[in-house]
């Protein structure tokens, strides 16, 4: 295929028996152009900082930024307890960012700027992820579903290290509920936290950050050296290469870089820790991590059952191509005891939220059940992060986010996976196997992950890469400014608290007042604001195909119809992009689409049942062009016995192109599509007006 042609607009086509040489110059197109275009006193809370205004459909960013209080407040309570300003910095920002979160607690019942726990708030007794019975983990037509899985416990178990407001309340004399809900006594409370943690090393009240790190460690509240080290070492990371930012309630805080600083790293030692047992883990080094396995066991009373996941030889057998991001629904502690219940289900990693420790359960090369799509399973390394997709507006703390990247983007190099959005999924963008899985799939990590953020410490933000014509955009939100009204947080129909969201919302028409489009096969009837309905959102970093401008409004191809959403010039949302798009191929009225790239019936040896492919119930209609993140050939693993001497990788001569067809991704063959370069000349589609 060459590059004239596609100068040209003619379409590149691969038969359904295609070649093999026509197979690989459409995956090296696709790989290609990925590889090319991705590219003081205290102060009553201040609660008026925090007031945003939203709408109905848009996002309305906040407000222009506030005076600069919240660096005040680190400099008056560094210079009340005695700790350098920097390292109260450094520690604030890899907890919260500096944000204040509005007084609402994290997913481990941390606070405010400096993540004071409270234990008394601990969130739980939300059903766990996998638990909720409207999806099967494996998504594998070949085995009937698994017995019933664990509902949540009846009460939440009280981490010890949950109770620190408790602790700086005492220090600093100042009610646990100011310490919680007001910034900047929460930034007091952390302060006298810090200085206590030296004291209690017999360590001097240095003004040389340097001499702080032990404090910094014990300050993640790790039970082992190496969660502690790795804390601490993020924290002086930061402060030599420094930060700026704006917080969630308006305000500029800097941390000027220290290149040169040299922390004392021998005062683990006198912390006390346990040893890590980091051995037979796949974590790149000195990030904390450690192995504890998921079973691999035949189950009582079912002959042949077993669990939790299968064996493999990825990726000898089967190239990995997907990462997968998931939410656990669950505490950390809680969720370690469910993997390790053989009758459960699996995903490779845990990561907890209060200070980024990685839990290791099943090996990379073998597959977990945590997708809900076997195609997707045996493609993929499932990642738990401890959180709720929406409970009490819970956020995630910078050390889960920072170790995560960290894990991915070993995990990435090691198996040769891009680093986008076509091969970084959510849960929630996984699709269906057939029409009737679709409303049943999951819907984690949901709006409140920041994307945009995550792809930073992955080192692929989000830029444009293409002008105005370049035929796709890329969402990209300003997340802490960027709120949406979602409603269902805690009880369904009431609005959410505030929030900064990666997602944009869909509407049939480009104004605010235009009902939200639909997704048939979530639910009949048009899309919704709640949180946990995505059938009108589409995502930071996913990549949508231009279908048309309209002033402030951009117009994209979803689910087969035109979706508009707010796009500013002086606010953005999205960005311009270029690629590869599909459309259907000359002759057809709509192209069909599904949800795993399975082979042809001839592809199947005898032992091996036939999988039927299954068209979803969205189509691709004439004229309508959706992008296209990779090229694949049918493949199938079966794996239905406790044996592994059974599992079959199956291979077709199928070419499949998957899609970002909405909030979703899927399928579509090769022979029912053309393949084209995604730039657009002139308004020659409908609504498209000048950039």
């Amino acid at each position: 295929m060459s590059k004239g042609s596609l100068r040209r607009g003619r379409p590149v086509r691969a038969g359904l028996a295609g070649s093999a040489a026509g197979f690989a110059a459409a995956t090296a197109l696709v790989t290609l152009m990925t590889l090319v275009l991705t590219p003081a006193s205290i102060a009553p809370a201040r609660a008026e900082s925090t007031k945003t205004e939203t709408t109905p459909g848009g996002g309305t960013p906040a407000g222009p930024p506030g005076p600069p209080s919240r660096q005040r407040d680190f400099e008056a309570a560094a210079g009340r307890y005695g700790v350098p300003v920097t390292v109260l910095l450094g520690v604030s920002y890899l907890e919260s960012r500096w944000d204040a979160n509005q007084g609402l607690p994290s997913v481990t019942a941390g606070y405010g700027p400096m993540h004071l726990t409270d234990a008394r708030t601990a969130l739980s007794g939300a059903v766990p992820h996998h638990g909720d019975g409207a999806e099967d983990p494996r998504g594998d037509d070949s085995r009937p579903s698994g017995p019933p899985l664990p509902s949540a416990d009846p009460a939440p178990e009280q981490d010890p290290r949950s109770r620190t407001a408790e602790e700086a309340a005492r220090l600093t004399g100042i009610p646990v509920a100011q310490l919680t809900q007001d910034p900047a006594a929460n930034v007091l409370g952390g302060a006298a936290l810090l200085a206590q943690y030296q004291k209690d090393l017999q360590a001097p009240p240095s003004a040389d950050p340097a001499d702080w790190y032990g404090a910094v460690a014990r300050y993640s509240g790790a039970e082992d050296d190496l969660t502690a080290r790795q804390f601490a070492d993020e924290v002086f990371s930061l402060l030599k290469e420094g930060a700026s930012r704006v917080t969630d309630d308006g305000f500029e805080v800097s941390l000027p870089a220290s290149p040169e600083i040299a922390p004392r790293m021998e005062q683990v030692e006198r912390l006390g820790l346990r040893a890590a047992e980091a051995k037979n883990v796949e974590c790149p080094k000195r990030l904390a991590c450690e192995w504890l396995p998921a079973p691999y066991q035949l189950l009582p009373g079912a002959p042949g059952s077993y669990g939790n996941h299968d064996l493999s030889d990825r990726p000898r057998n089967q190239k990995i191509e997907y990462i997968v991001v998931h939410d656990t629904e669950e505490t950390y502690d809680r969720t370690l005891r469910l993997v390790a219940d053989p009758a459960y289900v699996s995903w490779h990693y845990t990561i907890r939220s209060a200070d980024g420790h990685i839990a290791q359960h099943v090996r990379a090369r073998d597959v977990a059940w945590h997708a809900g799509n076997w195609y997707v399973n045996a493609k993929s390394i499932g990642i738990e992060h401890e959180g709720f997709l929406a409970k009490a507006g819970a956020w995630y703390t910078e050390a889960m986010y920072r170790s995560s990247a960290r894990l991915v983007r070993f995990l990435a190099k090691r198996y040769d996976i891009p680093l986008d959005r076509a091969h970084i999924l959510g849960h929630d963008n996984v699709p269906g196997t057939t029409p009737a899985t679709v409303a049943g799939m999951h819907v984690d990590p949901g709006p409140y992950w920041d994307w945009g953020h995550y792809f930073e410490l992955l080192g692929r933000p989000f830029h444009p890469t293409a002008g105005a014509r370049g035929g796709l955009v890329t969402i990209s939100t300003d997340y802490a400014s960027y709120r949406l009204r979602y409603t269902g947080c805690d009880k369904p129909g009431v609005d959410c608290p505030p929030h900064g969201s990666a997602s944009v919302r869909l509407h049939i028409e480009p104004s605010e007042d235009a009902p939200l489009v639909r997704d048939i096969g979530r639910k009949p009837g048009e899309s919704t604001y709640d949180v946990y309905d995505h059938g009108a959102r589409a995502t930071t970093g996913q990549q949508f195909a231009l279908a048309g401008r309209r002033g402030d409004w951009t117009a994209i191809w979803y689910l087969g119809q035109l979706a508009w959403f707010r796009n500013p010039h002086h606010r953005p949302t999205a960005v311009n992009a270029s690629g590869l798009v599909v459309t259907p191929r000359r002759g057809l009225s709509a192209a069909p689409v599904y949800g795993r790239a399975y082979p042809e019936a001839e592809a199947y040896p005898p032992n091996v049942p036939v999988q039927r492919i299954v068209p979803l119930q969205y189509v691709i209609p004439e004229g309508q062009r959706y992008s296209v993140g990779l090229a694949v050939r049918g493949e199938y693993y079966y794996a239905v016995t406790f044996d592994s001497a059974t599992h079959t990788v199956v291979r077709g001569r199928t070419v499949y192109y998957q899609i970002q067809l909405g909030h979703r991704v899927a399928y579509v063959m090769a022979d029912d599509v053309d393949l084209l370069p995604s730039a657009v000349k002139g308004s020659h589609r409908p609504g498209l007006t000048g950039g």
